[in-house]
């Protein structure tokens, strides 16, 4: 079929973006072909056909939406060129999309409404220039968490509860190909030989996937997304994940450089919390930072990103993050933060929390401040080494100053849950003792968890190490005054 036949010469105005361009008699029409040509591939270029669905067809035309689109997209890749499409301005790009989708449709003999033929244009440009069907749910600034079971299987969380949605998948192929998207564009690849990948996107929300055999019912995609407005210690405040007496310790805390170890289930809130702690950093501080994949916002100028690589279809080329934070000591460093400790490197982070790499912090999966400790131990043990358990817990009990903890509570909020010290050892025993607390009082007839968090009346003995760096707090921050949270 000739995709350009017929088209012609009749010079058009520029149009909005949705729209086809159209003559002075107000029929559609395509542009000049020297205006689509510099997208076009050369004779005998390898024709992709992977298929295209529809998130919000009727479900009467269902299927016949998902074939219209499906070859529409055929089209367009086989005439494109892919290697230089994002060389293209977008509105060019869109403007000659409609160009060909309208000369396809003439060819099939379909007529589409304004609206129809808008969506369409919408849907295969996510297609073409992002990831499809994740587009508008990318988009939704009320959707924090996007997670495909499956094609066939989309959910979505909206503050803090889940529910399902249309799937905009037309296939397990469609799903892949989306999924080879993500991870091609940061280096990395998803197959048999390696079935599951840590990745991010470009704006830097974290993503996992995972996909046959070990995904046993087809693949599996989780995103976690990254507000575009950044979470502030005020804002956290305002939100009642904490008490502004907190909020006043921890910035003193982070500026006096203290070492912080932020702890937390899945999905609680630990990145967050991070970032905005580290926006009390002073800006002249060099900042070295650690993660499997980068997601980490830091404000301040002076920062150096690292990330891990996982090995290649040989087995050869890992960097793992204990290889990175022995590299980062190299680099002087004012702070090392790293993402997530989970292995080995939570040993050389001790390291470098007691030898002057003073204000570091790092996140943990735990349940509990205690158990957060008793997982760092079980870290180090890890590594292999024949230190004695007494010795670990000395290196705990002087590098750790503070352990936050942050829950996910049953009404789908995050909040803090304690603040607690690490006061040294005592035998062999580490010694934690609680700043603040979050104290249950119930559930709402909204499902809403009650409860008050503040201070427990205990004085912390870094306050003296606060007042020494110039960030004396007033004894009523932690006086215990029960009020409504």
């Amino acid at each position: 079929m000739a995709v350009f036949k017929n088209f012609t010469s009749t010079r058009t105005a520029p149009v909005p973006d949705g729209e086809a361009p159209r003559t002075a008699t107000g029929q559609a029409v395509l542009p000049r072909r020297s205006q689509i040509k510099s997208i076009l591939p050369q004779r005998g270029s390898a024709r992709v056909s992977p298929p295209v669905t529809d998130r919000t067809a009727p479900s009467a035309a269902t299927t016949s939406w998902f074939q219209l689109k499906q070859k529409m997209h055929e089209n367009l890749l086989e005439q494109m060129n892919l290697s230089i499409i994002d060389q293209v301005d977008t509105a060019e790009l869109r403007r000659e999309v409609n160009a060909i989708v309208l000369q396809n449709l003439e060819d099939e003999d379909v007529s589409l409404g304004s609206d129809t033929f808008n969506r369409l244009i919408n849907e295969l440009m996510d297609e073409v220039l992002g990831l499809g069907p994740l587009e508008p749910l990318l988009a939704d600034p009320t959707i924090s968490d996007i997670l495909v079971n499956g094609a066939d299987h989309v959910f979505v969380e909206r503050k803090g509860l889940l529910e399902r949605i249309a799937s905009g998948f037309h296939d397990e192929k469609h799903l892949l190909r989306i999924i080879d998207k993500i991870v091609s564009r940061v280096g990395r690849r998803i197959d048999e030989s390696q079935p599951w990948v840590d990745a991010r996107l470009p704006d830097g929300s974290r993503v996992n996937a995972i996909v046959r055999p070990c995904a046993i019912d087809g693949p599996s995609l989780s995103i976690r997304k990254f507000s575009a407005d950044k979470l502030t210690m005020d804002k956290l405040v305002a939100f009642g994940a904490l008490s502004e007496e907190a909020a006043i310790f921890l910035a003193a805390a982070v500026k006096a450089r203290l070492n912080i170890l932020i702890s937390g289930g899945t999905g609680s809130g630990k990145t967050t919390m991070l970032n905005a702690l580290s926006s009390h950093i002073d800006r002249h501080q060099r900042i070295v930072t650690i993660e499997d994949a980068a997601e980490l916002q830091l404000q301040q100028d002076h920062v150096v990103r690292l990330e891990t690589r996982p090995a290649n279809a040989e087995g050869r080329g890992e960097i793992s993050q204990r290889l990175l934070v022995r590299n980062a000591l190299r680099m002087r460093p004012d702070r090392i933060v790293i993402g997530e400790c989970r292995g080995s490197e939570a040993f050389d982070m001790l390291q470098a929390m007691n030898t002057g790499h003073d204000g570091s912090m790092t996140t943990i999966h735990a349940n509990t401040a205690r158990d957060a400790l008793s997982r760092l131990e079980q870290m180090v043990i890890m590594m292999g080494s024949e230190l004695p358990m007494s010795a670990v817990r000395s290196q705990i009990g002087a590098g750790i100053h503070l352990v936050i903890q942050l829950n996910r509570l049953a009404d789908g909020r995050r909040r803090i849950t304690s603040i607690s010290e690490v006061t040294g050892l005592e035998g062999e025993a580490v010694l934690m003792q609680d700043i603040f607390a979050f104290t249950r009082k119930g559930i709402g007839e909204d499902g809403t968890v009650l409860g008050h968090f503040g201070p427990t009346g205990v004085r912390p003995q870094t306050g003296d190490v606060l007042a020494a760096a110039g960030y004396a707090l007033p004894a009523d921050i932690f006086r215990d005054a029960e009020g409504p949270n």
